[in-house]
């Protein structure tokens, strides 16, 4: 089995180092930062081998090349865009397969945050790194894409079994909740998760990784009808 250690850096972000004990490969998604994620390989004894982003932005690849330096990691990356990723090795797009050790992900096109978001989908681990697409309760914004491309995306994420879980790149769970809470005050099942979420993180806890089952009971954006309720309810939480 895989082992995901989740690293907290910046001030929302999650950076996650996922380990093959079998292979002794290691791998970094989205590093923000290198310091963090270089000390807790080393503590762990782990040699990290890859990293892989899921798009540009810098809190998800500021830490590329200085892990590279430390490390001769192998970076890959949306081949969409490879021209704001310069520290890439390989350009992959949906429909590809990354390796670690004798775990396959699938590489899946999730554009609409940016142009050329993927995520990494290990089905036979059931487990999806999806960046900034998919959160808790959210989605990410509409930055360089359209609501129908996140509808899209919403489909193609709520069709993977309900067990899946779901690593994204920021604690942004309360808030998120909180939206969730207006956008649908009917629904049970996101007071019961807001009571569970608020408990967390007075605790100062985590409250990611979730699931796909969680996220089709509470997730206001992947439960929208269609693109344009998605589309007023991005406007609706860009302005809550």
């Amino acid at each position: 089995m895989l082992e995901v250690v989740r690293i907290p850096v910046l001030s929302d972000n999650y950076v996650w180092l996922v380990h093959d004990q079998e292979s002794g490969e290691t791998m970094v998604v989205d590093p923000a930062v290198s310091g963090p994620i270089l000390a807790e390989a080393e503590k762990r004894g782990w040699r990290i081998t890859h990293i892989w982003n899921t798009h540009w932005h810098p809190d998800h690849t500021g830490g590329n090349a200085e892990i590279k330096e430390a490390t001769g990691c192998y970076i890959s990356g949306p081949a969409a865009e490879k021209d704001r990723i310069p520290t890439l090795d390989s350009m992959v797009k949906d429909g590809d397969q990354l390796r670690l050790g004798n775990h396959t992900a699938d590489v899946m096109d999730v554009p609409a945050h940016t142009a050329g978001h993927i995520a990494f989908h290990f089905a036979r681990d059931n487990i999806i790194f999806v960046g900034d697409t998919l959160f808790a309760m959210g989605c990410g914004r509409l930055f360089e894409g359209t609501a129908e491309q996140m509808y899209d995306n919403m489909q193609k994420l709520a069709a993977l079994p309900d067990e899946t879980l779901v690593y994204c790149a920021h604690e942004y769970t309360q808030s998120n909740g909180e939206y969730a809470l207006v956008a649908e005050p009917d629904n049970m099942a996101i007071k019961a998760r807001m009571d569970e979420v608020l408990a967390l993180r007075i605790d100062g806890k985590a409250t990611v990784p979730t699931t796909i089952g969680l996220e089709k009971a509470t997730n206001p954006f992947m439960r929208s009808q269609d693109a344009a309720i998605l589309a007023e309810r991005r406007v609706a939480k860009d302005n809550f």
